[in-house]
């Protein structure tokens, strides 16, 4: 298997700048229909040992023409999934989503992927299309569309909830978007796109199949294989069959659930199991946490509530917001005076409520969490709820649902969490699923996507196991620049590809130096040295003054606040006018004697803030 590294491949020459000779606007059709267009921080790298190109049957002498795929993210993560792929000096990119996070990431709000590349190349690039509306799929649009107008292709209720998210950013007016549908092809420059109908946990999902000169690239986005969906048919097996059998070039394949064998279970399996939880709660209320863009399951609780007689009620600003647009664009039904607003639950008996929530990942600000925390404005939980986190913890979010969960008892519901109630399957393909989909192609090369590196492997020896020759599979990283053709595989020159940092208002302007200061502070808190000197004489004219932020109470450690303002006064006392009047000179020793007494006092390592003012 250690043909699937990246080790073994060879690096192209450099690739050259995507030509500009190309046109700069190319004509579109309006918004929401089927298009033809005519226009079509740097990490080292391993090291690779060269591999003869294998004859595939181009003519002599006469090179096949390459793509060139670009993954920007999505590899060696879950989440910030965004893909460009280049042919003849046209791209195109599929999705541009964000990741959420490390809890060592203190501040950030979410992670978005790096756009310096495109932004080189924006007069090259003929659109973006998205697969479907999770948010690591969607996520980063708003940040991308500020950088580059881009027009954007998505299906139906994908546009719906991207409208929701440029509404927020103020780009509705500037940004153009296009409906797509499945089966029905559209050309972007030289390349031509079918949106194929896939399952996943929301719906109008959809896998690309995407022709150019190269070849046919399949890229499934999210996908698993639900022969009894909620609605919206099963994976469209036979149009990938049928791309199997006239060739594919590559696939680029979901591997979230790479390591889990068998299949996905079924959506259908969840309505039966809450269906029993309905009966099993009798007069309590009952609240579910769920997942926003999880139409699916919503729909399953409206009728089960209307099977029970139950009102329904939605509470948190993405699940209102979804839930809203979702049943004007018809992907959510409910008979007349079932839906109800939140202000109105306490109204009516216990028995005859579902409150339908956010916060099945026990964020912090999620109006299941604040239910939790007793602060929620109009749900007060008490010994008469009922409550179901219908979906399992993101790997990382386990504390913070256990928090949650706790929190919940303590005010005396009965929590339904446990994974053996079957309140959530998942929405990704699992082994079985993937050797199908792997078999059903056929594809020349493999590229695993859409996990972290133990995924991508995993999905790689499945990929091996139904045939897949080991050279032709390649697992990549962000950045890296995969030419293929029907000559062979090849690895050019990385392309910039990171992860940036959005904190409020703020894109890009946290980096590596401000996490290592709000790390600092974290750990062991902050201490502020004062002081006002004599601009002429550096004699002090005012403190040394002491504030601790962080570190120690000051009023239970005057002792020791005193001792620190002796060594201040002891430093400045030892300088020579002349080092006086240099401040840096000031601040620097100031810094560093103050930091190496509190260690010899404490064992902790402050922040040492000097403020020197000279009067």
């Amino acid at each position: 298997m250690e043909n699937m590294q990246k080790n073994i491949r060879p690096r192209a020459q450099k690739s050259p700048p995507a030509s500009t000779g190309v046109r700069k606007n190319a004509s579109r059709m309006p918004a929401r229909q089927s298009v033809q267009e005519t226009a079509a921080p740097e990490k080292p790298r391993r090291s690779y040992h060269p591999r003869r190109r294998k004859d595939t049957g181009a003519g002599a002498g006469t090179p096949a023409i390459p793509v060139r795929i670009m993954p920007l993210g999505g590899l060696g993560e879950v989440g910030k999934n965004i893909t460009l792929y280049e042919c003849q000096g046209e791209m195109i990119l599929v999705d541009c989503g964000i990741v959420f996070p490390d809890s060592d990431m203190f501040g950030v709000d979410l992670v978005i992927p790096d756009f310096t590349y495109l932004v080189q190349n924006k007069e090259n690039i003929r659109g973006i299309v998205i697969t479907h509306g999770h948010e690591d799929h969607i996520g980063g649009l708003p940040y991308l569309l500020k950088e580059i107008n881009l027009p954007v292709y998505a299906t139906r209720l994908t546009i719906g909830l991207i409208n929701n998210k440029l509404e927020e950013h103020g780009l509705v007016r500037s940004t153009k978007l296009v409906e797509i549908t499945p089966r029905r092809k559209f050309r972007l420059g030289c390349f031509t796109i079918e949106p194929i109908h896939v399952n996943h946990s929301i719906p109008d999902a959809v896998a690309l199949a995407i022709s150019c000169p190269a070849g046919v690239i399949l890229q499934t986005g999210d996908f698993k294989i639900d022969y009894t969906p909620i609605t919206g048919g099963p994976t469209d097996l036979v149009t990938i069959a049928e791309y199997g059998e006239r060739g594919v070039l590559a696939l680029l394949s979901d591997s979230t659930n790479a390591e889990r064998p068998g299949f996905t279970a079924t959506e259908q399996k969840v309505g039966a199991s809450i269906e029993a939880l309905f009966s099993r709660a009798g007069k309590k209320r009952v609240i579910i946490a769920t997942f926003a863009s999880n139409l699916y399951r919503i729909q399953q609780l409206i009728d089960l509530a209307v099977k029970a007689g139950r009102k329904v009620a939605v509470s948190g600003r993405s699940m209102v917001n979804n839930t809203q647009m979702a049943l004007e664009l018809g992907y959510l039904h409910a008979p007349e005076n079932v839906l109800i607003d939140i202000e109105e639950i306490n109204r009516y008996p216990a028995e005859k409520i579902v409150l339908v929530t956010t916060g099945s990942q026990g964020e912090p600000l999620s109006a299941l969490s604040r239910m939790a925390s007793a602060s929620h404005r109009n749900v007060r939980v008490g010994p008469n709820d009922f409550i179901i986190i219908s979906a399992n913890p993101i790997p990382g979010n386990e504390k913070m649902v256990t928090k949650v969960v706790n929190g919940l008892l303590k005010l005396g519901a009965e929590v339904i969490y446990e994974s053996m109630y079957d309140v959530h399957v998942s929405g990704h393909a699992c082994q079985e699923e993937q050797k199908l989909m792997l078999t059903l192609a056929r594809p020349k090369y493999f590229f695993p996507v859409h996990g972290e590196y133990k995924q991508l492997k995993k999905h790689a020896q499945t990929a091996a196991a139904v045939g897949v020759p080991e050279e032709n599979i390649y697992i990549g990283e962000n950045g890296d620049c995969i030419i293929v053709s029907a000559d062979g595989l090849t690895v050019g020159e990385p392309v910039p590809a990171g992860a940036i940092m959005v904190d409020g208002l703020g894109v890009g302007d946290v980096g590596n130096v401000v996490l290592r200061d709000r790390r600092h502070l974290s750990e062991d808190g902050l201490v502020i040295v004062a002081a006002a000197l004599d601009a002429r004489t550096g004699t002090i004219l005012a403190g040394p003054e002491l504030v601790s932020r962080g570190f120690v109470y000051v009023r239970e450690n005057e002792k020791l606040m005193d001792e620190t303002r002796d060594q201040v006064r002891e430093v400045l006392g030892s300088m020579s006018t002349l080092d006086l009047r240099d401040s840096g000179s000031v601040r620097t020793r100031i810094r560093e004697t103050t930091s190496a007494f509190l260690y010899r006092k404490t064992k902790r390592s402050p922040m040492i803030l000097p403020i020197i003012m000279e009067v």
